[in-house]
């Protein structure tokens, strides 16, 4: 589908449009009645050509819009977007143009008019939102404005947005533009390139199928239908995925670069997600291999190979049939190392031509592209959690420690290396399930122990794991994080009695003092960091 995009200003709208291509439609030209606009360098800067039509003192509304349909013809385009079109539209321009949309910062009926955000502060109301409808005639034979027509069309979809207590008029405004202006447009766009919509001028009425009934309809709150899953987690449970905007890299949005695999399943989703929140922690090459939601292996390096090694190293067992994240663009070595042995999908911030050929030729290793990015980068700030009868929601684990965040509170005291380790150590634990312990050497996992009711079973299973299953590693001399205190002693000492040499742990316990007194029997050293790591889902 092919649009036109009208605008007076910068056209933000547009450009979120352009760079989404939503259902594969394309903004084929940007048209403004303002020579100054600066929508206009936002289109030439993405090669989207551009036409100024301007309106002269004396020319008729009917006229004017005359001249935009000439501009538009050579462009045959199919649906018209305006966004921030300071001009009311007559039948001189919707009878002749394709389906013309507009997207007003309400949810209308309520607050037409130029300064929706403003009407909303002053309304007191908790809520508002916008609206994406189909523009109508708002203007009589005479070809006057009528006021109480403006923004009356049809209603396309709708998005609500929050308003708090504090808000200003500037930072509603945004709010509105970014959660539901963003939401809005880019879903009504998509549902008319996928020919989803019809619209009834006669009852001033939309239609779009699918959008109501079922239990994965094309909506659910702040986020769109993207695809249906093959089946949940089993599969007598059925299920699809939802995707909303995000500024940062999204195994939602990421795109399969060999179509001939299978689809992804929900729980490669989940596993994916895991894995790529892993490897964004750090800034050296990193990779992670991931099971059920767990690292069985994380490691930074060198160079991504060396990561990847050392990471699989940790439990190769655990690691068959597994996801695989790097940070970095996947290499030909990287690959190879990778299909030596069986995993299901791979996640990276794009591959090498080499790398290509090497993963498209093990049949069905999904392989994700989620494009470039940086530590952490466009993250949204909370995290929910739906619940039978509500949902939680808190603020995303963010947390990055430094050497300044550390109390040594044992008699002998970290060494540099060990410190590093810690450090890793403790950026890597935050993704492992509670109750969890992590043993690292220098920067990379020795053994893992996730999940646990006990956090002295977590110890065992992870000194377990590093003397049974890692290859090339052992517990001697390792680093032990735990994601919370211990509540006992027997926890620092059975990793002594596996060789465990320094511990990072967050502290709290009332026992503090005595498993501080175990460490200094021990002669381990030991760091409190006065915060967790719990991962519960």
């Amino acid at each position: 589908m092919q649009l036109a995009g009208v605008a007076s200003n910068r056209g933000r709208n547009l450009m979120n449009i352009a760079d989404r291509e939503p259902g594969g439609a394309t903004l084929s030209v940007v048209v403004t009645n303002d020579e100054t606009a600066p929508v206009l360098t936002a289109a030439a800067e993405r090669g989207i050509p551009t036409e100024t039509v301007d309106r002269p003192a004396g020319e008729s509304r009917r006229e004017h819009e005359r001249r935009v349909l000439a501009a538009l013809e050579p462009y045959e385009v199919d649906l018209v977007c305006l966004d921030g079109y300071m001009r009311i539209l007559s039948d001189t321009f919707l009878d002749a143009a394709p389906t013309t949309l507009n997207v007003h910062p309400s949810l209308l009926p309520a607050f037409p008019g130029r300064d929706a955000w403003g009407d909303a502060l002053d309304a007191g109301v908790s809520v508002t939102g916008c609206t994406v409808h189909v523009v109508a005639d708002a203007t009589d034979e005479a070809g006057a404005v009528v006021e109480s027509a403006v923004d009356d069309g049809p209603i396309v979809t709708q998005e609500p947005v929050p308003v708090f207590e504090d808000d200003s008029r500037d930072q509603l405004k945004e709010r509105v533009l970014h959660e539901g202006e963003f939401r809005a447009y880019p879903r009504a766009v998509r549902w008319f390139a996928t020919d989803r919509v019809t619209v009834d001028h006669e009852s001033e009425t939309v239609q779009v199928a699918g959008d109501t009934g079922g239990q994965f309809p094309e909506r659910r709150p702040g986020h769109d239908y993207s695809r249906g899953l093959r089946y949940g987690e089993n599969p007598h449970q059925d299920a699809a995925l939802y995707a909303e905007p995000t500024n940062g890299p999204s195994v939602v949005a990421a795109e399969q670069l060999n179509e001939g695999a299978k689809a992804m399943s929900y729980n490669n989703y989940n596993d994916a997600d895991a894995a790529l929140a892993c490897v964004r922690e750090f800034a050296d090459p990193a990779a992670a291999v991931i099971k059920h939601t767990n690292p069985a292996g994380c490691a930074t390096a060198d160079s991504l190979v060396a990561a990847y090694e050392r990471a699989l190293a940790t439990d190769p067992m655990s690691a068959f049939g597994g996801i695989v994240a790097l940070n970095r663009v996947c290499d030909a070595p990287t690959a190879e190392a990778v299909v030596d042995s069986f995993k299901e999908v791979v996640v990276a911030p794009g591959y090498t031509d080499d790398a290509r050929d090497v993963l498209f030729g093990r049949d069905n290793l999904r392989v994700l592209d989620v494009g470039s990015f940086d530590p952490a980068d466009g993250d949204p700030p909370l995290v929910e959690t739906a619940l039978s009868g509500g949902r939680l929601v808190q603020e995303r684990d963010h947390q990055r420690l430094t050497t300044d965040d550390l109390e040594v509170v044992t008699e002998r005291e970290p060494t540099d290396d060990q410190i590093e380790s810690m450090l890793f150590a403790w950026q890597s634990i935050k993704h492992v399930k509670s109750n969890a312990i992590l043993l690292a050497q220098g920067t990379e996992t020795v053994g893992v122990g996730m999940g646990q009711v006990s956090r002295v079973d977590a110890v065992r299973l992870a000194a377990m794991k590093a003397d049974e299953h890692a290859e090339g590693k052992t517990p001697e001399g390792a680093v032990m994080a735990s994601d919370a205190f211990f509540p006992f002693p027997d926890g620092v000492e059975y990793a002594t009695d596996a060789g465990v040499e320094a511990v990072i742990q967050p502290g709290g316990s009332k026992n503090d003092d005595t498993v501080i007194e175990a460490a200094d029997e021990r002669g381990l050293a030991m760091v409190l960091t006065g915060r967790r790591a719990f991962r519960h889902d």
